[in-house]
C-alpha cells in the first residue's frame, strides 16, 4: 500500500509539472518528481497511464477552460497538416489526439508511406520552415526514420514518416484500450 500511495504522489507531482512546465516528457516528469519527493528507486515510478490520468485531473481542476480552448486549436491545426499530407495517410497520436494537450504540446502526426522523400518535397513548397532528422523507435531496433518538425507559430508539428507496411506491425491501441493513432476522418469526428 506503501508503494501505491507513492506511485499516486509521484504522479500527481509529474503531471502538475507537465502542466505548468510543458519542457519535460512523461519519462523525466516522473523522474524528476521522485527525486522532489524522496523517492529516486524505480520501484515507486507511477506507468505512463497513471500519469495521463493525473495530468487529466490537474487539467480538469486547475486548467479546465485553456485546456479546452488549447486543444480545440490543436486539433483544428492538425486537420489542416493532415489534410494537406492526405497524400501519406497522417496519422494523429499523442496528448492531442488523447486530450491531455496543454499549452506546451506539440501535434503529432505519422505518415506512412512508400514515397517518403516526397514528403520533403511537399514540406519545401510550404510556407512554415521545418526541421528534418530522424527518430528512432525503440520497439523497431536500430531503425530510423525520416522526422520533420514543422515551426507553426500555432504549435509545432512533428511528423515522423514510416514505410506503410510499417502501419500493419504497430500497436493499434493503448493499455487502457483507447486508440494510438486516428485518420483524418476520425480527428474530424473529434471537434
Amino acid at each position: 500500500m506503501k508503494h501505491q500511495d507513492m506511485r499516486r504522489r509521484i504522479a500527481h507531482a509529474a503531471a502538475r509539472m507537465l502542466a505548468e512546465d510543458g519542457s519535460l516528457d512523461y519519462g523525466s516528469a516522473k523522474r524528476k518528481a521522485a527525486r522532489q519527493l524522496g523517492a529516486p528507486d524505480s520501484n515507486n515510478l507511477p506507468d505512463n497511464l497513471q500519469i495521463e490520468e493525473a495530468l487529466r485531473s490537474y487539467q480538469a481542476l486547475y486548467q479546465a477552460d485553456e485546456t479546452r480552448a488549447q486543444l480545440a486549436l490543436l486539433r483544428q491545426v492538425a486537420i489542416e497538416y493532415m489534410e494537406q499530407l492526405a497524400a501519406f495517410d497522417p496519422h494523429l497520436t499523442g496528448p492531442v489526439l488523447n486530450g491531455t494537450a496543454g499549452r506546451y504540446a506539440d501535434i503529432n502526426l505519422q505518415l506512412f508511406t512508400d514515397d517518403q522523400k516526397d514528403v520533403e518535397f511537399l514540406l519545401m513548397r510550404q510556407a512554415s520552415p521545418y526541421q528534418a532528422g530522424e527518430q528512432r523507435t525503440p520497439d523497431a531496433a536500430g531503425r530510423a526514420y525520416p522526422r520533420f518538425i514543422i515551426d507553426d507559430p500555432r504549435a509545432p508539428v512533428d511528423v515522423v514518416v514510416y514505410p506503410a507496411a510499417e502501419l500493419r506491425n504497430m500497436k493499434r491501441l493503448q493499455a487502457d484500450g483507447s486508440p494510438r493513432r486516428l485518420r483524418l476522418p476520425q480527428v474530424r469526428g473529434l471537434i
